[in-house]
C-alpha cells in the first residue's frame, strides 16, 4: 500500500500539472443583481484555445490533450430567492467548465425550494488517449471518451423524514487495439482492433430519520452493467516478424459480460450522552455476473503448417459482499477523547467458470474451473488521544486484523487433478503514536509514526514488517506562512519463495507570503525517495533462474512557484511554474551498470534498463485578465509543456498551449 501511495503521488505530478485556463476572475458585482423576486449572478468564460506540438503528439496527448478549438471555458450562475419563499425555487446553481472539445468537461446544476425538493445533477466527460507507445511497438492503442451523469432528488431536506430517489450513468465508448500470440509460446504476435462498449446503470431509493436522538439512513440500490469488446484481425496478417512460417488468415473473439449487483445499505447514528456517540455502517450487496468468450483462428503454424484453433470460456458466478462498520466515541472529560472502530467484511464469489480450448489439429481438450473464492476480514482498532495543556496534546492507538482466505479451483487436464482447495490467514498487529505542541504563538509541531507486523501477508510486495515515522513544523504570521514535513515508510517481506523491501522517503518544504493585499507568492519544493529490492524468478537461455534480485530506485524532485498580482483592481497577473525531475539512481544511460544488480550477469544487461525511469517534466505558465467594464473582461493565458526521458528520447515532446477569451455578465 505504501508503495502504491508513492506510486500514485509521482503520476501525480506528471499528471496533474495545473492548466492555465479557465481564468478564475469573474465578470459583474459579486452580490449579485435583484431581478424580481431573486438576486442573480452569473459570469462566463468564452474563448478559444490554441496548441502545437513539437515531438511526440502521442505522449503530449497522453498527459494534456488540449486541443484547438472554441470553448465554454467555464460558466456560473445562481439566482436565489430573497426571501427564501421563491415560487417554484429558492436556489438555482449552475456551474460548467471546459465545454465543447476540452478533454475533460463537467456540469454541475443544483435546484431546490426550502422544505420540499433539492435536485442536484452532475455531469463529466473525459477523453482518454493512451497510444501505450514502449509496449508491443506501439500496438497497443487506446483512445475512448467516459461520460457519468449522476442525478439525486431529495424530498423535505430539512425535515426529520426524507426521501431520497438517485440515478448514475456510466458509458465508454471507443476504439482500441491490442496483441495477440499465436499459436503456441514461440509463436508470433498479430494486432487486433477492438471496439469498446462498457456500460454501468445505477437506481437508487431510500430514506432518512431522525428518531429519539438517533439519525437513521436506509438506502436500497440495483446496479446493472455491461461490456462487449469483440476483437478481430481485420486482414490476413504475417505478424510481428514476416521472416517465419507463422500466420493468421482470420481472427475473432467475442466476449459479451453482463452483471446486476442489488445492495443494502445502512447507516446509524446515536449521540447517547455528551460523553458517549455511536455509529454504524453497514451494507449487503448480492452481485451476479454471467459471461462468455469465444475464440476461433486459423492460419500457420511455426512449421508452415495449417493450423486452428477454438476456446471457449463461460461462466455464471455470485459475488455476495457483506460489511460492518461500528465506531463508539467517548469523551470523558474535555481533554481525553477515547475511540474504539470494529470493522467486518466478507466477500464470496462462487460459480462454474469453464475454460474450454480445442485445438482441431490434434483433438485435444483442455479444461479448468474456477469454483470458489472467498475473502473474510475482521479489524479491531482503539485510540486515544489526550490535550496535556492548551499547547501539548498526545495520541496513541492500537490495531488487530485478522483475515482469512479460501479458495477452490477444479482441473481437469490429463492427468486429472479434481478439486484442489486452498486457506490462507494472516493476522496484523500494529501500533501508532502521535505528538502535537505549539511552544510559541503561530509556532506548530507534530509528530507521527507507525509499526506493524504481519505473519502471513497475502502478496510477497504486501506490508509485512513496515514502520512509518513523519513530523511537520509551521510558522504562520498575518503575512507570512512557512511549512516543512518529513515521512519515511520501510517495509520488510520475506518468503519461503521470494523476498521483497521498500524504503520510501518524502521531504517538502512550502512557503506563502502577501506582504500586500495586491501581491503573494507561494512555492513549495518536495523530494520523494523510493527504493525497492525484490526478488525474482525468469527465464534465460531457456534456463529457470531463482534466487536472483531486482532494484528500482526513484529519485523525485518537485519544485512549484506562483505569484499573484493585482494592478490598480484593473489587471490581474498569474505567473507560475511547474518542475518535475526524476534523476533516478544517478546513471547518465541505461547502460551502465546500476548498484543493486541482478546477481546472475548472463542476464543482467536485459533487466538493467528497467531498475529506474529518470525523466523531467516543466512546466512554465502565464494569465493576464484584464478588466474592460463592470461585466466585461479580457483575458490571455500560455503554458509550455516540456517532456523528456533521459535514457531514451522517441517519447519526449515540447507543446505550446494557450487560450484567448472574454468574461461576460448580463
Amino acid at each position: 500500500m505504501r508503495n502504491t501511495i508513492l506510486f500514485l503521488l509521482t503520476t501525480s505530478f506528471l499528471q496533474g500539472q495545473p492548466l492555465v485556463g479557465p481564468t478564475p476572475q469573474q465578470a459583474g458585482p459579486a452580490r449579485g443583481e435583484s431581478v424580481g423576486d431573486y438576486n442573480l449572478t452569473n459570469s462566463f468564460e468564452t474563448g478559444y484555445r490554441f496548441y502545437t506540438v513539437d515531438g511526440n503528439g502521442g505522449m503530449y496527448r497522453s498527459n494534456v490533450n488540449l486541443r484547438n478549438g472554441l470553448r465554454l471555458l467555464s460558466g456560473s450562475f445562481t439566482a436565489n430567492s430573497k426571501a427564501g419563499h421563491g415560487k417554484y425555487f429558492d436556489e438555482l446553481v449552475l456551474n460548467v467548465q471546459g465545454l465543447g472539445t476540452d478533454p475533460y468537461q463537467s456540469s454541475i446544476l443544483r435546484l431546490q425550494k426550502n422544505k420540499i425538493y433539492r435536485y442536484d445533477f452532475i455531469w463529466r466527460s473525459s477523453d482518454y488517449y493512451n497510444p501505450a507507445l514502449t509496449i508491443s511497438g506501439g500496438r497497443h492503442f487506446l483512445d475512448t471518451t467516459r461520460q457519468l451523469q449522476d442525478h439525486d432528488v431529495t424530498l423535505f431536506p430539512q425535515a426529520k423524514y426524507r426521501l431520497f430517489f438517485g440515478y448514475s450513468r456510466n458509458i465508454q465508448n471507443g476504439p482500441g487495439l491490442s496483441t495477440t500470440q499465436y499459436f503456441d509460446s514461440r509463436g508470433d504476435e498479430f494486432t487486433l482492433f477492438a471496439n469498446i462498449h462498457r456500460l454501468r446503470n445505477e437506481y437508487r431509493l431510500g430514506g432518512q430519520a431522525d428518531l429519539f436522538g438517533l439519525r437513521i439512513n436506509l438506502l436500497r440500490g440495483w446496479e446493472n452493467y455491461s461490456e462487449s469488446q469483440d476483437q478481430n484481425l481485420g486482414a490476413p496478417s504475417v505478424g510481428s516478424n514476416p521472416n517465419d512460417r507463422i500466420t493468421l488468415n482470420s481472427f475473432r473473439r467475442t466476449q459479451p459480460y453482463q452483471g446486476s449487483t442489488p445492495y443494502w445499505r445502512l447507516s446509524l447514528l446515536r449521540n447517547v450522552t455528551k460523553v458517549f456517540q455511536a455509529n454504524g455502517l453497514f451494507s449487503y450487496s448480492e452481485g451476479r455476473r454471467d459471461f462468455s468468450l469465444t475464440e476461433s483462428a486459423d492460419g500457420t503454424n511455426r512449421f508452415g503448417a495449417s493450423a486452428n484453433r477454438q476456446i471457449l470460456l463461460s461462466g455464471t458466478g455470485t459475488r455476495p459482499v457483506a460489511t460492518g462498520n461500528l465506531t463508539l466515541s467517548f469523551l470523558p472529560t474535555d481533554n481525553l477523547t477515547i475511540t474504539n472502530h470494529s470493522s467486518f467484511y466478507n466477500i464470496r464469489m462462487s460459480g462454474d467458470s469453464t475454460y474450454r480450448e480445442l485445438n482441431n489439429g490434434t483433438a485435444n481438450l483442455a479444461l479448468l474451473s474456477f469454483q470458489f473464492l472467498g475473502i473474510q476480514t475482521w479489524s479491531n482498532q482503539t485510540d486515544i488521544s489526550y490535550r496535556f495543556t492548551k499547547w501539548v496534546s498526545a495520541y496513541g492507538g492500537y490495531q488487530y486484523a485478522s483475515r482469512r482466505i479460501r479458495s477452490i479451483q477444479y482441473q481437469d487436464i490429463d492427468p486429472a487433478k479434481g478439486l484442489i482447495p486452498d486457506e490462507q490467514n494472516n493476522r496484523l498487529n500494529s501500533g501508532l503514536f502521535g505528538l502535537r505542541f505549539q511552544p510559541v504563538k503561530g509556532l506548530r509541531f507534530s509528530v507521527d509514526g507507525e509499526t506493524g507486523r504481519t505473519d502471513h501477508p497475502i502478496y510477497p510486495v504486501s506490508d509485512k514488517n513496515y514502520h512509518g515515522l513523519g513530523g511537520r513544523a509551521q510558522w504562520k504570521t498575518r503575512k507570512l506562512t512557512l511549512s516543512t514535513s518529513y515521512k519515511t515508510n520501510y517495509n520488510f517481506n520475506s518468503t519461503a519463495i521470494t523476498a521483497f523491501s521498500s524504503r520510501g522517503r518524502n521531504a517538502s518544504f512550502d512557503a506563502a507570503w502577501s506582504p500586500v493585499t495586491w501581491f503573494t507568492l507561494d512555492g513549495g519544493y518536495s523530494k520523494l525517495h523510493l527504493n525497492t529490492l525484490s526478488g525474482i524468478a525468469y527465464f534465460s537461455s531457456s534456463q529457470l533462474v531463482t534466487g536472483d534480485r531486482s532494484a528500482f530506485i526513484s529519485n523525485i524532485h518537485a519544485l512549484n512557484l506562483a505569484s499573484r498580482i493585482n494592478i490598480r483592481k484593473k489587471v490581474d497577473l498569474y505567473l507560475g511554474f511547474n518542475r518535475v525531475n526524476d534523476t533516478g539512481d544517478g546513471r547518465s544511460s541505461s547502460t551502465e551498470s546500476a548498484p543493486g544488480s541482478l546477481l546472475n550477469p548472463s542476464s543482467s544487461a536485459a533487466f538493467v534498463t528497467a531498475q529506474t525511469f529518470p525523466l523531467a517534466f516543466t512546466s512554465p505558465l502565464a494569465r493576464i485578465s484584464i478588466r474592460i467594464r463592470e461585466k466585461l473582461r479580457v483575458n490571455f493565458g500560455y503554458q509550455y509543456y516540456g517532456y523528456g526521458e533521459k535514457f531514451y528520447s522517441f517519447q519526449d515532446y515540447n507543446a505550446h498551449t494557450g487560450y484567448v477569451s472574454l468574461t461576460w455578465a448580463f
